[in-house]
């Protein structure tokens, strides 16, 4: 009878054992998952912030063509640059602001002819389109890790460890109709 007890109590205690470890374990996952969350949209936010230092360049290249209306993008530029990117949602938002930003220097690109042909217009350019496919990558890299956190947020066991400890699901970075008609082609003849 206490052999019988003892081992009831024993199983006991390793299956409360087992079960802290599989939450402590399930927590660091969780918490890593979180991280590179977070880790992704801070490497879009520095592509972002480099794609508005292109546009930055290209409109202070234009200004030498037009004047006032560089001058404006400038201003817009530096005032939608200091932006910060938290979620899904903010990425999605800078990057109209910035396909809104670019059409407006390709409108000024196509009325000034010259400023096309310019060396530092050119390679500014080439470097948008650097920063460009940077920024896809990373949307990419944030969606997979988006995925990785939002399975295991979502599936039994570890969901309802995530739920007690207050971790949810991340949204995905998506493109939507209106900012697919608006994005402008970087490189027609290519």
């Amino acid at each position: 009878m206490i052999t019988a007890l003892v081992v009831l109590l024993g199983l006991f205690f390793l299956i409360i054992v087992l079960v802290a470890l599989y939450v402590f374990s399930m927590q660091r996952q969780l918490v890593t998952l979180d991280e590179n969350c977070k880790n992704a949209l801070g490497q879009i936010e520095v592509q972002l912030n480099s794609r508005w230092d292109a546009l930055l360049a290209l409109a202070k290249t234009a200004s030498a063509y037009a004047k006032h209306e560089s001058e404006t993008l400038i201003r817009v530029i530096a005032q939608r640059r200091q932006t910060p990117i938290a979620t899904a949602a903010d990425v999605t938002a800078q990057e109209g602001e910035l396909s809104n930003v670019f059409s407006r220097l390709m409108a000024i690109s196509e009325a000034y002819p010259d400023l096309k042909a310019n060396d530092m217009f050119i390679r500014t350019m080439d470097s948008v389109k650097g920063y460009e496919e940077n920024v896809r990558l990373s949307r990419m890299v944030y969606n997979d890790t988006a995925t990785r956190m939002n399975r295991a947020v979502r599936q039994w066991p570890s969901s309802f460890v995530a739920s007690m400890l207050h971790f949810g699901q991340r949204e995905y970075l998506t493109v939507d109709d209106q900012q697919k008609k608006s994005m402008p082609d970087l490189f027609p003849n290519q």
